[in-house]
């Protein structure tokens, strides 16, 4: 079973930075892409970030220069460093994963079809 926890979340003023994490369990882990998404109030859900079994990586044009996408594949974690955010940045976070099927293509870099519960990010000005 595919589980998916993210934590770091949290409260900053604008400037400020945060790292969000998301432990992953019950698929091998780095097979195919992980992704960050978010969801402001009033608004769908976006990707943010996200990064491939390669390595390659893809942002946002509103985040790119301010947030890093990584992955420990020792640690089963992917990690989002939030920098220099900013109000707009308010949203629940979410972790994004491909756990992928042996011996059949990654769905890629935009896509992904198990999801975490969401953890809270707000930044105040």
């Amino acid at each position: 079973q595919v589980q998916l926890v993210e934590s770091g979340g949290g409260s900053v003023q604008a400037g400020g930075a945060l790292k969000l994490s998301c432990a992953a369990s019950g698929y091998v882990f780095g097979r195919c892409g992980m992704g960050w998404f978010r969801q402001a109030p009033g608004k769908e859900r976006e990707l943010v970030s996200g990064i491939s079994s390669d390595g390659t990586t893809v942002y946002a044009d509103s985040v790119k220069g301010r947030f890093t996408i990584s992955r420990d594949n020792a640690k089963n974690t992917l990690y989002q460093q939030m920098n220099s955010l900013k109000t707009e940045a308010t949203a629940v976070y979410y972790c994004a994963a491909d756990p992928g099927i042996p011996g059949s293509y990654c769905l890629g870099i935009y896509e992904y079809n198990r999801w975490g519960q969401g953890t809270q990010v707000t930044v105040s000005s």
